[in-house]
């Protein structure tokens, strides 16, 4: 495939996944086969043991503006199965994922950025939910999915216009969690996910569990902690002041 064809891009660095949404001349609108694309990507990289941690970004200065709206006029119900599919897939991913933002992050690629655990944002970004522009139902799951980020009042306000918000206002209502100076996203993005990395997967996976509502799992994350090791090597690399190296990888998705 040319590289200026609409893709998915990924590569793996020091235990870092990195997606990038590639369709430049449509500010990396995602297409049908992009939203299919990402599921199975994504059920390859949870699977690789050396990948800790995800960073989902666009190509250039764009994060994604959405779907691309030809993909509407033929099946509207058939490509917002597709994005839910899609996003529900991100979410479930067993590992940290961390969305990079410049530009417009807006529609699906909202949907996309609100799956991710965490949200990084270059000033200048605009952000934007916009069915309501199109005549579009936000799907359930992804209305859930904003309201525990950002509460229903901005929820609402995000939906019900259709109105573009900047990255300070996205910062303020929980919707990113971090803004960086222009030129300064990469590098924090790299220092954080270096963090992430070095970090005991064993936590991070129970933590995304109980924080994302799981309720039925306290007896499978005791035993994973009692087997794990983890515990033990992190409580002898503190009192011997070195970094501890951590063993147990996070399963793909079951």
């Amino acid at each position: 495939m040319e590289l200026s064809e609409p893709q998915l891009l990924h590569t793996v660095t020091d235990s870092v996944a990195t997606v990038v949404v590639h369709h430049p001349a449509k500010r990396n609108a995602m297409t049908a086969a992009m939203w299919r694309a990402l599921p199975p990507l994504l059920d390859t990289l949870a699977a690789d043991p050396g990948v800790r941690a995800l960073v989902l970004t666009g190509e250039g200065g764009t994060f994604c503006a959405g779907a691309d709206i030809s993909t509407l006029r033929r099946s509207p119900e058939e490509a917002q199965a597709l994005a839910v599919h899609a996003e529900e897939a991100l979410a479930a991913f067993p590992k940290p994922t961390l969305a990079a933002i410049r530009g417009h992050c807006v529609g699906g690629g909202s949907q996309l950025a609100a799956a991710c655990d965490l949200r990084f944002a270059e000033e200048g970004s605009l952000f934007g939910v916009t069915p309501a522009k199109l005549g579009i139902v936000y799907p359930a799951s992804s209305t859930r999915r904003l309201v525990s980020l950002v509460g229903p009042a901005a929820a609402k306000y995000l939906l019900f216009s259709g109105e573009l918000i900047d990255a300070e206002r996205a910062l303020r209502t929980g919707l990113v969690d971090e803004v960086l100076p222009e030129g300064e996203l990469a590098d924090r993005v790299g220092e954080f996910t270096r963090i992430l990395a070095s970090r005991s997967q064993l936590t991070q996976a129970a933590a995304k569990e109980f924080a994302n509502g799981r309720t039925d799992r306290d007896a499978y994350w005791t035993a994973q902690a009692r087997g794990s090791g983890d515990t033990a090597e992190g409580v002898a690399a503190f009192l011997e002041r070195r970094q501890p190296q951590f063993t147990w990888s996070a399963p793909g998705r079951g």
